[in-house]
């Protein structure tokens, strides 16, 4: 184990957020070893200085703290709780930290595994897109013990400059959750409105422009409205993703017994959009289904 000053940071899953954040490790002085299911990046994270391991037991091996973003609940389940995991091959006094977005269910069903082995566990999801993850400002929402954080803070802190303790284990998911539930409904808001105003014969571009310093602004409006307006969409926020947090949004809202009219509606519509093979596209591409 090494000293408080000198943690040895593992870093699992270097997807389209993943890779830069460790890379803000990297640069922020930490030794880093890194595995992914893809050789590519982890090649580039090895010629940035980190170190390659074979798979999560090896990470578990040689870190301290380690970070994980997955892409799935099955992934993370894997990662965690397989045999070849980080559990089952860590030691007591590691800290773990899911950035990935799962619910709060395996979040506190891991945590109890973790534990039994004397290994913290924080469920920490990020916020703040590709963009946050480059330039380490994030926001994180953590769950877990505060002694854990403390441990962890200097990791999480070179990822982002928002880190929020909301409580428990499973309410940083929680909490990322109502973000999603948010960031579909509002981005469905602008779509509509958007193309409502075009469509009555306002010029599109000046209404964004209009709406932007209204009382009807959102951060989606401000992201996706010019991809509205123009109708070009990429892959910067694959709507397969936020299909998956949503589903994990209406098992907490049944769980919690809350009712969910506006989730339920733009639910329905991201499926249909994934349906229609718009999985891979930017989630402001949601548009096209209301033409």
């Amino acid at each position: 184990m090494t000293t408080e000053d000198h943690l040895a940071v593992g870093f699992i899953g270097l997807g389209r957020m993943g890779k830069p954040m460790a890379l803000n490790l990297l640069k922020a002085g930490f030794v880093v070893a890194v595995h992914s299911r893809s050789r590519g990046p982890v090649d580039e994270l090895v010629a940035a200085g980190a170190v390659a391991c074979a798979g999560p037991a090896e990470v578990a091996d040689v870190a301290d703290v380690i970070c994980t973003c997955l892409p799935d609940l099955a992934a993370s389940e894997q990662v965690y709780l397989g045999d070849g995991g980080l559990i089952a091959n860590g030691r007591p006094g590691q800290v773990l930290v899911e950035n990935s977005t799962v619910g709060p269910r395996l979040a506190r069903s891991v945590a109890t595994s973790a534990a039994e082995r004397g290994i913290g566990y924080l469920d920490a999801p990020v916020s703040g897109g590709v963009g946050g993850a480059q330039d380490g400002s994030l926001t994180i929402m953590v769950g877990g013990d505060a002694a854990h954080l403390a441990r962890a803070m200097p990791v999480l802190a070179a990822m982002g400059s928002n880190v929020h303790h909301v409580g428990a284990v499973g309410l940083g998911c929680v909490t990322k959750l109502a973000n999603q539930l948010l960031v579909a409904v509002h981005t469905l808001a602008a779509c509509e409105a958007i193309l409502m105003g075009r469509e009555a014969g306002a010029d599109a571009a000046q209404l964004l422009d209009v709406l932007s310093t209204s009382w009807g602004a959102s951060g989606m409006l401000t992201l996706w409205g010019p991809s509205i307006v123009s109708g070009e969409f990429g892959s910067r926020a694959p709507m397969r993703l936020l299909v998956k947090d949503l589903a994990l949004v209406r098992e907490v809202a049944a769980d919690a017994g809350v009712p969910l009219p506006l989730g339920e509606r733009t639910t329905a519509l991201f499926d249909e959009a994934m349906a229609r093979g718009l999985g891979e596209t930017d989630i402001a591409a949601l548009v096209t289904l209301l033409k």
